[in-house]
């Protein structure tokens, strides 16, 4: 069986072939380091590094090149330098904030199982990359300069539009532009601006005497470029990066090296919600992957993010992650082996565009019949556990004293008991279950429970 993928250019799912089958390239939208990283960061961080073991799996490990960025100049950046530490220089400011979230994330995303990309380069890293493209698109009349600025050109790229497929005319009504008059047309991009006094800053290109910086989508575009050439086989990221960064990249790249395609396959995974809502500070909702793993186990949080697959929305609630707890728990149980052969099921559900529920129901079925060996080595590629990991070692780090049966059990005596008002035999039960230590909480919709922490 092919490995098929859906490309959010061509709205259909593919069969994946590399541009060069030794040496397969991803590159994937990286954080901009400002604060800790959220659930919703950690799920393209979880999506992409399972598709990354997948193709190391099928084309080998030394043959696949895995690119993230890190993003480390930015208004948001800048804001939070001067908030932070006011006493300091801007730039040492800067400094000081890029590195402390920068080693934050990075401690965060190995928390969560996920492999080292092949390389992680820094947008402050690149600048001659990004000034070399620049350049290119002044020269060949794509992009032109305006009071220091440097801007894209969107009506010289005919194919612009395609990856979000809306008209012009729509995302300009649809987008925010940022309004100002040495713009050609409102959704002309910026591609090199000049900074304010103390803001970090460079030599500009095109003959441009101010010094200036670069703007957020030429990053990408430049170093996919340095790590993996003009065009490579897959673009990845969230939803929210459709338009306008990927379609940004997409036309400067293409107009740079007059390619018909940046990448082959552009992949993107859905929103993250929380217990139904829009995840915001504001609303009280807001979790950062540090957050969650103080309270949950690493493969709890990594199999809850695994349930739906990676295209569709997803559901982040508490509930979710309690039945991931039990399902993590049953199986550190059973679990008493070394890693056994693949089992071709799961194989044959993550090469149709990773299905990851379906190689979940997979590892369910192996567990029932008892192929341990084959259920560690699924739980290995889906990077749920180590594969190199001790099982007494995995035990520990999942498994919980509480007999599951047991718990559902007394739940369904005490909401029989409630149900005929017997509130003191309920009382008895609950108290019951705290000794075992099983919380539990009602709700209008049932009773749901949760290991004590």
């Amino acid at each position: 069986m092919d490995l098929k993928l859906y490309d959010t250019l061509t709205r259909e799912k593919r069969i994946f072939k590399p541009l060069d089958p030794a040496n397969v390239r991803m590159y994937v939208c990286g954080p901009t380091v400002y604060d800790f990283a959220h659930i919703g960061n950690a799920r393209p961080v979880i999506v992409f590094d399972v598709l990354f073991r997948l193709l190391r799996h099928l084309y080998g490990a030394e043959r696949v090149t895995y690119v993230r960025n890190i993003t480390d100049v930015d208004d948001k950046i800048n804001a939070r330098a001067a908030e932070e530490y006011p006493a300091l220089p801007l730039n040492e400011a800067i400094r000081r904030v890029t590195e402390k979230t920068d080693s934050q994330f990075h401690e965060d995303v190995a928390a969560l199982g996920c492999l080292p990309p092949t390389f992680e380069p820094r947008a402050t890293e690149h600048i001659a990359e990004m000034r070399t493209l620049i350049e290119r698109l002044v020269a060949s009349g794509n992009a032109y300069v305006a009071e220091d600025n440097v801007l894209f050109s969107v009506r010289s790229d005919p194919d612009y539009g395609e990856l979000s497929k809306r008209p012009l005319d729509e995302m300009i009504a649809g987008a925010r532009v940022e309004v100002a008059p040495y713009k050609r047309a409102p959704m002309d991009f910026v591609l090199w601006k000049p900074s304010k006094p103390g803001e970090p800053a460079w030599p500009s290109p095109a003959g441009i005497n101010a010094p200036g910086r670069p703007g957020w989508h030429i990053e990408c575009s430049a170093m996919a470029w340095r790590y993996l050439g003009e065009t490579f086989d897959i673009h990845g990221g969230g939803i929210d990066l459709v338009f306008p960064h990927h379609e940004n990249e997409i036309a400067q790249s293409r107009c740079a090296f007059h390619t018909p395609l940046m990448a082959n396959v552009w992949m993107h995974n859905g929103f993250l919600q929380v217990e139904g809502e829009k995840m915001a500070k504001s609303a009280g909702n807001f979790v950062t992957i540090r957050e969650l793993l103080g309270d949950w186990n690493t493969d709890v949080a990594r199999l809850n993010m695994l349930k739906t697959h990676y295209r569709q929305p997803i559901d982040w609630t508490y509930q979710g992650l309690l039945e991931s707890q039990v399902v993590c728990a049953d199986w550190a149980f059973s679990f008493d082996t070394e890693p056994g052969a693949l089992s071709q099921e799961l194989i044959d559900a993550l090469l149709d565009d990773l299905n990851t529920p379906r190689a979940i129901t997979e590892l369910h079925r192996l567990g029932k019949r008892g192929d341990l060996g084959s259920l560690k080595a699924g739980l290995s590629l889906l990077g749920v556990v180590d594969a190199n990991e001790a099982p007494n070692n995995f035990r520990k780090r999942v498994a919980t004293d509480v007999d599951t049966s047991k718990v559902s059990a007394l739940i369904n005596t005490r909401n029989i008991a409630r149900a005929s008002k017997n509130f003191a035999e309920s009382d008895r039960i609950r108290d019951e279950l705290a000794k075992m230590g099983v919380v539990l909480k009602d709700t209008k919709d049932g009773t749901t429970w949760e290991i004590a922490r």
